[in-house]
């Protein structure tokens, strides 16, 4: 990533999960784009001020409240217009990427946006939500999970022609199948296609299954049974270090923020709890 001004500045990268897929921020108080086009998808979310953009004929303007997407090849400018700042959180999806959301919806072909400009809150903060969790790069899983989920809503919500994405089977045969393969395997490197391909789903269809029978994402069930894994192992007086390696978290860290997001203590608490207990 390389910062240009401390007051106008972009930074760029290429996912290392994903390929084909670039991310962007931007925090712009002087800014103008010439007319130009890219080879893949490029989706906008502006955070605070906005911009005037061209596309198609039309202006519009991009603000807080709309979400921006331009086909692949698709024309468009920007500038500031009267914003004194614009800070926004873009998504690039060269071919590779689109093939690879593709896959992962169950699609051939991806939809075509006859709009540039679309007043959707909920897939606004979605896509905030993916970008934020793509630039931390430190849960595989969820990033997948996330990428999927957000773009096939935006495929079926806006998105025109294109492959018709299949609903997940209402059978909790194949939920017993996912659920076994994540207690077996919560501290491996498990992966969303790993779970999709036991089930013989697409990952698509995975998200919904698991969200119709259990009220969950499939990362946030995996989380929950590495938790309470993580319970277990601290409750023998294991470093918190030890115990996140043990239990399949990225580092120390993650398990601290899951644990006290779950259960409003953190792992030291936990375990001190649990040692005052064994010795009263």
């Amino acid at each position: 990533m390389a910062r240009i001004d401390p007051k106008n500045y972009a930074s760029f990268w290429w996912h290392r999960h994903t390929p084909g897929l670039s991310l962007m921020c931007a925090d712009f108080t002087t800014q103008q784009y010439a007319p130009h086009t890219h080879d893949g998808f490029v989706i906008a979310v502006t955070e605070s001020g906005g911009s005037v953009i061209k596309s198609r004929g039309l202006t519009d303007e991009a603000k807080a409240s709309t979400l921006l997407v331009f086909n692949p090849g698709e024309p468009h400018s920007g500038s500031m217009g009267r914003s004194e700042r614009w800070r926004y959180r873009s998504l690039y999806l060269a071919k590779s990427a689109i093939a690879a959301v593709g896959n992962g919806l169950g699609i051939e072909a991806a939809p075509y946006f006859m709009r540039n400009v679309f007043d959707d809150s909920d897939l606004i903060a979605r896509f905030l939500e993916l970008h934020v969790s793509l630039e931390e790069g430190n849960d595989v899983f969820r990033e997948r999970e996330l990428l999927l989920a957000t773009f096939g809503r935006l495929y079926e919500r806006h998105g025109c022609g294109g492959g018709r994405i299949e609903p997940a089977p209402h059978d909790r045969t194949l939920l017993r199948v996912v659920t076994d393969l994540v207690h077996d395997r919560f501290a491996d490197g498990l992966l969303l296609e790993d779970l999709s391909a036991a089930a013989g789903l697409t990952s698509f269809q995975l998200i919904g299954l698991f969200k119709r029978c259990l009220g969950l994402t499939p990362h946030l069930y995996l989380t929950q049974v590495r938790l309470m894994n993580a319970r277990k192992q601290l409750t023998k007086g294991l470093s918190i270090a030890h115990v996140a390696a043990l239990t399949g978290f990225y580092d120390q860290s993650a398990l601290t923020r899951h644990f006290k997001r779950c259960y409003g203590i953190t792992p030291l608490q936990f375990a001190a709890a649990t040692a005052r207990r064994d010795h009263s």
